[in-house]
Order: structure tokens, then sequence, then C-alpha cells
């Protein structure tokens, strides 16, 4: 055999093995609602692909689709089902009233960072609380926002009084609820919204944790801010059925070993990091800032929270979900060994 027949066929032997392996590969497509350039998708989202593709030896690559680009906000979660997206990642809040149990996390004093309550609301999934409400697809991770606030263009709000007509946007049905026990007028957007309509006048401020108001630049607009914790958004990471079912077995065991309170503490020390820079954009651009401490004993404050509690958990006992009262117990019990930051 000459050496230039000996050089072909090892080009020929090259080229296909280069061929099988790119074929071997699948492409995940992973959709979520957060800007591309946020720490929040590069420093979770995009760590998380690029350690999947790592792990697997590039038999997994991940495309990423943020910013509503694959699936709108509303829509992430039935995207997953459906198989739209192979993985989605979105606020159960937007889907209203799907993950009534799992909500109960974003009530008031439950967690105190974000931190806490992904450490907390991961928890009451594996302890088996919330698993039927991610039935129909396979959670990955959970985290959470730190807690969420009041900012507003232009009313210094101090008391729940002052929100007295205020049009404040909520971030879900549950802190919807607990704004107008507060006074507001809660008003229903998704957070890409947010911007165009508080510079248009359409909402006169917002309920949003400090990452939010950076993350979404909207501490340009609000100059007010009332740090009163009164709800934290809970977030799922999750992959459809489907596609998780075609990956060989080792391609699941990469998957699974890049799931669970791993990647949630991960979300969690992200949250929290952005939470602190947020406050801090907003104290270095001379802002007002309110600081409501421990509302749940504050004489202002107190009722019209404690209804908000007392209310939500109500209703799922009216819709047949007996263990609400249970669940709540749970993560406030969950609480005791998730430490907040």
């Amino acid at each position: 055999m000459t050496t230039k027949l000996t050089r072909c066929l090892l080009a020929l032997s090259i080229a296909s093995a280069t061929l099988s392996s790119a074929q071997a590969a699948t492409t995940l497509r992973m959709a979520h609602f957060w800007p591309g350039a946020s720490g929040i998708n590069q420093d979770i989202f995009e760590a998380w692909a690029n350690t999947v593709e790592e792990e697997s030896g590039g038999e997994l690559r991940v495309e990423n689709f943020p910013s509503g680009t694959l699936a709108k906000p509303d829509d992430l979660y039935e995207a997953a089902v459906n198989g739209i997206a192979d993985i989605s990642i979105t606020a159960q809040g937007y889907t209203a009233g799907r993950f009534p149990l799992s909500q109960i996390v974003e009530l008031p004093g439950v967690s105190d960072s974000a931190s806490q309550g992904a450490c907390i609301l991961q928890s009451l999934y594996e302890d088996g609380h919330l698993a039927e409400e991610y039935a129909n697809t396979r959670p990955l991770y959970m985290f959470t926002t730190g807690p969420g606030y009041i900012h507003t263009t232009d009313t210094d709000v101090q008391t729940p009084s002052d929100l007295a007509g205020l049009r404040i946007r909520r971030p879900t049905a549950v802190a919807g609820d607990i704004l107008e026990n507060l006074g507001a007028s809660p008003v229903g957007m998704p957070a890409p919204d947010i911007y165009t309509s508080m510079q248009r006048g359409v909402i006169d401020g917002l309920s949003f944790p400090w990452e939010g108001m950076k993350v979404f630049r909207l501490n340009e607009l609000a100059e007010y801010h009332t740090q009163v914790p009164f709800y934290s958004l809970i977030f799922v990471a999750t992959m459809s059925q489907r596609t998780y079912d075609r990956l060989s077995p080792e391609q699941q065991a990469v998957i699974d070993a890049n799931s669970g309170m791993k990647w949630a503490e991960v979300a969690g020390d992200v949250f929290d990091g952005l939470d602190k820079a947020g406050k801090q954009e907003a104290e270095e651009a001379g802002h007002t800032i309110r600081v409501i401490d421990n509302p749940l004993e504050n004489p202002d404050w107190q009722q019209p929270l404690q209804d908000g509690i007392d209310n939500y958990l109500a209703e799922l006992e009216a819709r047949g979900l007996d263990q609400a009262r249970d669940v709540y117990d749970a993560a406030l019990e969950a609480r005791q060994s998730c430490p907040a930051s």
C-alpha cells in the first residue's frame, strides 16, 4: 500500500470518526426569560450547560434560548411538557394555579434570602411534598429569589396606607393578593415588560427583589424603595420527560449528577450576590430606601401580611388540598436547617 493511499485512508477514517461523534451528540434546547447578558443566565444556566457538556465528553450539548425567544414566559413550563423545549426554566407563578403547594414557599416569613429559599424549596421537593405538581416533567433543580420588596417611581411608601390606589406590578397571583391586602392595585405582566410599562406610566411601581431591579435595569426608573419582605418568587429548571427518556444511560447519569440541591445552592448564591449588587446600585444613585424589619411583628404591616398567609392556606384547603398547612409547617421546619446567607 502506497504512502499516499495510507494517508487518504487515514484521513477518511478520522473524518468518519468525527462525523460519527457529531451525530452521536445530543443537543438540548434550554429556554428561559432572563436576558442573555444577565448574571443569572451566565452564572447559573450557562454554567450548568458547560458542566453538562464537559462531563458528558461532548455527547450532550446545550443550546440556550434566553429572553423568551423559544417560548413566552407564560408558556415556558408547558414548552417542557410538550417537548418544544428540552429544558425550561421559569417561575411557577407564571402558570397560575398549577403549583399551589410549591408557592407556599413564596409566603411572608418563609425565607430570608435566596440561598435559604432555594434550600427550602428543593428540600420540600426532595422530601416528596411537591412531587405531584411536577409529575409531567423531570425537575432538575429549584431555586428562589431573595425577599421581594416594593419599589415606586414617585411615592415614598412607609406604611400600607401609602400604597392606596397605586398600580403595582405583581409577580404572581399569591403576591398580588397580599399587595391587595396592603391597599395596592396589583397589575400582572411578565418581567421583561415592566421597564416599558413604568416608563410610560402604566404602573406606578412594582414588587421585586433587589436582584430583579438590577437585572431588568429598573433602578433607572424607581427611586423609592420600601424593603418590606412580603414574598419570594420561586423557580424551577425542569426537563421534558420524553427528552430524558431518549438519552443514553450515560447521558442520563450526567443529567442526574447535575440535578438537585447542588445546583439549587449555586442558584441561591448567585441570586444573593445580585441582591447585594442591586441594593448597592440604588444606594449609590442616592435613592430613598425604607427598611421594615420583621414585618410580621410590625404593627403597621403585620395584619395584612398575616391575612395573606391565612387566606392563601385557606384557599388551598377549600380546593381540596388538605395538606396545605402541613406543607407550610414543613417549609418552616426546613427553614431551621437552611441557613440564610
